[in-house]
């Protein structure tokens, strides 16, 4: 295009617009074109006028957008695009000026290195395009988990985005950030407001939005955001400096706990990144990942979180996505704060040893909740508080379960049943997997192999045991017409995912042909699943309901012919470096909620509160969901099991972490499967994960199709009588695990505990994930390696006593011991200081459990003191807490007495208590008065410095009472 240069502009700088010929008004202007007519080479600063929809807007150029092409030797031509305008039509930021990458502002630490081309390709051409330095790195990876020192990354004087105005209240603020220069990742957002809000004194929030048009936000029903009418004294400062830097530091020390880059920040459409510097390098959560508990930072190690189908494997992304972390501050304190993003899409979360966290999302905003403890503890319980606190689940499902993918039939299913009650396990519930249905379609049975099943079902229940079915969400798209319900009354309702084209999606799971996707995030879904749960429960009266492949899980790579060409296919970044569509559905996929690229990591739990809300109508009491799939508030409705774990030892020790870990994620009802699901177990290891798998909360032997089978009796003597011994042990522990239960729906609190928990003083505890707390009292130590019958275990600054004889086992000052372990125990010692409701003997059903007295173990500490609770319900009703019907006491002991007063109080006819223990009373007392009446001197005895008391068969158990020693 040749343009003739007007008389008037031979000696200034002038702006002439113009426009490549299209068919189209719009199509003609997404194709800008600016000539600069030029006094010889020199370019002025001027000020540019464009007319574009219908706005004149003006923006200021002072350097090039893009690079300038000579046209002849009187101008140059600049291509602008409409993708570098932004929503108002405003030119966005220009790029960056090319950086020295020897000069001083690239001369840094590696630790102090954050990656400006976390994308591809990374190369210098492309970083040093960004304003960023280039070093090349030798350095190798040292497991799959981490990754490389940044060989790209932003120089000390980057400024991506500018802070334009602070407006600052006491505890809240507002910061507007101006985009300077251009990220490199296409569609930059020019205007971000950063808002803070403080929840309360102990609570903040902070949310990067784009400040000219919403995007896309987890939808919040499921959370309790709050925010306090009075402030007291907040535990948090907020400090803004004008170099970029948002500051959230702990008033009573001083530390800073988050440190966010706002020059470095990337908001664009498809990408955001955010990278915040740390106090310390203990750091726990960022799941669901096979990984410890503890992360690592050490070097640069990625967790990237989007719900998939993969059983544990190190390195990549499983079933639930949880942007959430604790982090104890590393300044001799018990100070430790907590930080969860609330944000659904992919994403990459980037640790690097400076400490510093990296956040690497591809859509919706950034919605930080930080949490100020002070203690890890109570860390948990504000983020459990926030998310939803976990629904209590019935007391059957405290017991032992049975089950396995093969069964392929009822006469298996019962063979396999009665070999173990035979051998004298205990199983409160079986269960069958895809195996019942009729060609594996969700909510039917296989009429000629299982038949019978609702007569067995039926027998179950006349022996106080429970039954429980899988269902996928998946549901067969390939039936005659009128044949199959499920199929024809999701079309009726118009219910099901749709494709691009608004077309039914269809995709492909266990059922024989082809499966389509019921939408949970629509309103009309309820309806339709609860009708066909109350259908399949009328041939079959199942007790609890196992959701599997909720992730969604699909056999394609999104339809039979793929995905369609869509940028939401090929964001500009891929977290974990896996095509999205990779096993589930397409991200163009259409939901009421939103495209499937925005909601993938919800579809879990929109099923589970689809399922817990029908299953609430239909059972008439709790429910008892388990769901492979997860996100935070998951707790709320239903249950967690770590997937598909291999039978390894390895996986074993796995099952721990992946357990204290979800507890901190408000799903305390959690459980791997015993002796592994993947692979072929072995006896010795099968007996060690038996006595483990006892104190999961969620407690079930299952393994795979195909495979040895594991239940107990099948393997022989050893993995009996460890069975035997670890269930024995649980089902007397039951009150006190049941009390944890309640406890965490009422307050927040965690069930299974690190050590660090307990003992934060004692960085020892930091790293042990080979032990564990039921609550703060029971200590768990298991056998995690082969042919080892002695463990060498740490045991904190306390009194331990032995959990079988009550008897004092170590006086300990902070300190490993070497245990012995036999074959067919576990290692169990009960903490000094507490206080525990127990069963004297176990049985074959939690019913027949629940007619014993209830007998309270006490254990003084090294001050001579101890303290517990009992909580005590009818194990099965919707809202016992809401409506008062229930038993809360809180109980206190020292040398001189025990006294529990009641917090709250109900009758129940199966609740009564027994007796007490005391252990490490030296001194036998000569008079004991129970509510000031003097006891019989039978009905107490003291041996080794336990005091045993037998209370009268009339005691009253149902008012708050006093036990009194004299000496």
């Amino acid at each position: 295009m040749q343009e003739k240069k007007p008389k008037c502009c031979e000696s200034q700088t002038y702006l002439y617009p113009s426009k490549e010929p299209s068919s189209n008004v719009f199509s003609s202007r997404r194709c800008l074109i600016i000539i600069l007519f030029l006094n010889f080479v020199t370019i002025s600063i001027i000020t540019g006028y464009v007319l574009y929809n219908e706005r004149l807007l003006e923006s200021t150029i002072d350097k090039p957008f893009v690079d300038w092409q000579r046209d002849d030797s009187t101008h140059y031509i600049a291509t602008y695009y409409a993708s570098s305008l932004n929503s108002n039509g405003v030119f966005k930021a220009p790029p960056p000026s090319k950086t020295d990458s020897t000069s001083k502002q690239c001369t840094l630490a590696d630790e102090n290195k954050f990656d400006c081309n976390p994308d591809e390709p990374v190369s210098q051409q492309v970083c040093e395009s960004r304003g960023c330095c280039w070093v090349p790195v030798t350095i190798k990876k040292r497991n799959v988990q981490s990754l490389n020192v940044p060989q790209c990354f932003y120089p000390s004087d980057y400024k991506g985005y500018e802070i334009a105005d602070v407006q600052q209240e006491k505890n809240s603020a507002l910061i507007k950030l101006v985009r300077k220069v251009a990220s490199g990742f296409p569609q930059d957002i020019s205007n971000v407001s950063v808002e803070i809000t403080g929840l309360d004194d102990e609570r903040l929030r902070i949310r990067f939005v784009d400040a000219e048009k919403d995007r896309f936000e987890v939808p919040m029903p499921f959370f309790n955001v709050s925010e306090a009418e009075q402030f007291n004294s907040t535990l948090y400062k907020i400090t803004i400096n004008q170099d970029g830097k948002l500051l959230v530091s702990r008033t009573s020390t001083g530390t800073v706990i988050f440190n966010a880059d706002l020059s470095t920040l990337i908001y664009s459409d498809k990408f955001i990144q955010l990278s915040v510097r740390v106090p310390s390098q203990y750091l726990y959560g960022l799941g669901e990942h096979k990984a410890s508990f503890k992360k690592d930072l050490t070097g640069w190690n990625r967790y990237t979180m989007f719900a998939r189908d993969i059983g544990p494997t190190e390195g990549v992304n499983l079933y639930g996505s949880y942007p959430f972390y604790i982090m104890p501050e590393d300044d001799d304190s018990m100070n430790a704060h907590g930080v969860f993003l609330l944000n659904s899409n992919a994403m990459d979360v980037i640790t690097q040893s400076t400490p510093a966290i990296t956040y690497l999302t591809i859509g919706g905003i950034l919605d930080f909740f930080l949490f100020l403890g002070p203690t890890a503890s109570q860390v948990a319980r504000q983020n459990i508080n926030l998310i939803g606190r976990p629904v209590l689940q019935p007391y059957w499902s405290f017991g032992f379960h049975l089950c396995r993918y093969g069964y392929d039939s009822l006469n298996k299913t019962r063979e396999t049943l009665e070999r173990n009650l035979a051998v004298g396990i205990p199983i409160e519930a079986q269960w069958n997997d895809i195996d019942y249905m009729d060609r594996f379609n969700d909510f039917t049975y296989d009429k000629v192999n299982y038949a019978g099943l609702g007569d067995f079902v039926k027998e179950l229940h006349s022996k106080n045991m429970h039954y429980v079915i899988i269902l996928d969400p998946g549901v067969s798209a390939a039936e005659p017409a009128g044949t199959y319900p499920p199929y024809d009354d999701g079309v009726k309702a118009d219910i099901f995912v749709k494709n691009s084209t608004d077309q039914i999606f269809v995709g492909k799971v266990w059922n024989l042909v082809s499966t389509v996707y019921p939408d949970f995030t629509n309103p009309a879904t309820t309806d339709y699943w609860k009708n066909q749960l109350v259908n399949l429960r009328k041939e079959i009266d199942f007790d609890g309901i196992w959701i599997d492949m909720n992730e969604p899980s699909n056999f394609y790579n999104g339809q039979i012919d793929g995905c369609p060409n869509d940028p939401y296919e090929k964001p500009p970044y891929v977290p974990g470096g896996t095509d999205l569509k990779t096993k589930t559905l397409c991200m163009n996929a259409k939901q009421y909620a939103g495209i499937h690229y925005n909601v993938h990591s919800l579809y879990g739990l929109y099923e589970n509160v689809v399922t817990y809300n029908a299953a609430l109508d239909i059972f008439k009491a709790r429910p008892f969901i388990l769901s492979r799939s997860t996100y935070p508030s998951q707790g709320h409705y239903a249950s967690h099991w770590s997937g598909d774990i291999e039978s390894s030892w390895d996986h074993m020790k796995y099952s721990i972490s992946n357990m204290l870990e979800f507890n901190v994620y408000g799903i305390p009802m959690i459980g791997s499967d015993i002796c592994g699901f993947a692979g072929n177990t072995e006896v010795e290891l099968c007996m060690r994960w038996s006595s483990l798998g006892a104190f999961y909360p969620f407690s079930r032997n299952h393994n795979d199709k195909n495979k040895l089978e594991q239940d107990p009796a099948i393997l022989g003597e050893t993995v009996v009588a460890a069975a035997k011994y670890a269930l024995e042990a649980r089902y007397k522990m039951l009150p006190y695990l049941y009390t944890l239960f309640a406890k965490a729906n009422m307050n927040g609190d965690t069930v299974v505990r690190s050590l660090f928990f307990e003992f934060p003083l004692d960085k020892n505890t930091y790293s042990i994930e080979t032990a564990f707390l039921w609550g703060s009292s029971l200590y768990i130590i298991p056998v995690l390696e082969p042919q080892k019958t002695q463990v060498d275990a740490y045991f904190p600054n306390e009194l331990w006593y032995n959990f079988e004889d009550k008897k004092l086992a170590f006086n300990s000052t902070g300190e490993s011991k070497t245990i012995q372990i036999d074959n067919d125990k576990i290692g169990l010692f009960m903490r000094g200081g507490s206080i525990v409701p127990v069963y004297q003997s176990s049985a074959n059903t939690t019913t027949e459990l629940r007619k014993q007295k209830y007998y309270l173990n006490g254990y003084l500490d090294k001050s001579g003191h101890a303290v517990g609770e009992i909580y005590h319900d009818d194990g099965k009703s919707i809202d016992s807490i809401e409506s008062g019907i229930y038993i809360h006491a809180d109980c206190k002991a020292n040398k001189d007495h025990l006294v529990c007063n009641y917090l709250n109080m109900a009758t129940f006819d199966d609740f009564n208590i027994g007796g007490v223990t005391i252990s490490g009373l030296s001194e036998k007392p000569k008079r004991i008065n129970l509510n000031g009446k003097s006891l019989s001197t039978d009905s107490f005895t003291h041996d080794d410095s336990i005091l045993t008391i037998e209370l009268p068969e009339d005691f009253n158990s149902s008012q708050s009472f006093s036990i009194d020693f004299s000496y």
